[in-house]
């Protein structure tokens, strides 16, 4: 029947478009496919999952699925949940936008922002050493644009960690 979650492994029309608008997302943002496939099946689960289902269900290798739950336990977008049987772990999604876009933020932009603050400081050394010129000069400009970006987006992106509560 549609809509049902096929045990088999198959993934419903329904499933399959929830997935795939969750793999749009992920590619606006840069991340790996596997990352949308499996939080977009974990959303569209009523219950939790385990890393052999998601392997299974998605048709994706065991090392990217636990590759892609280690990447969505860092940004916070799922958790692990108790299992009533034996060993196995089994996950759900975080569907806090909140969480999401926090986890985010400090995992993924947070440290590109400080790593580009050494870039920049690299980058102004470089065109000091430059001779004076008309070339020099552009380059100390768009340089200096840079530096007013950082700047704006390092006051920027702890006001909406704290608006998103994170």
């Amino acid at each position: 029947m549609a809509g049902e979650e096929d045990t088999d492994g198959e993934l419903s029309d329904f499933e399959a478009r929830v997935v795939d608008f969750f793999c749009d997302g992920v590619r606006m943002l840069g991340l790996p496919r596997s990352i949308g496939e499996i939080y977009g099946l974990l959303y569209v689960s009523p219950d939790p999952l385990s890393l052999d289902d998601l392997v299974k269900r998605l048709g994706i290798s065991k090392g990217s699925a636990s590759q892609g739950l280690r990447s969505l336990r860092e940004l916070g977008a799922v958790r692990e949940v108790d299992a009533l049987s034996g060993r196995r772990v089994y996950y759900q999604p975080d569907v806090e936008l909140k969480q999401l876009v926090g986890g985010f933020i400090k995992e993924k932009v947070r440290p590109h922002l400080a790593s580009g603050e050494e870039k920049l400081a690299n980058l102004r050394t470089m065109v000091r050493a430059m001779p004076g010129d008309a070339k020099s000069d552009f380059y100390a400009g768009r340089l200096e644009r840079l530096g007013r970006w950082s700047k704006r987006a390092r006051v920027v992106l702890p006001l909406l960690q704290k608006f998103l509560g994170r």
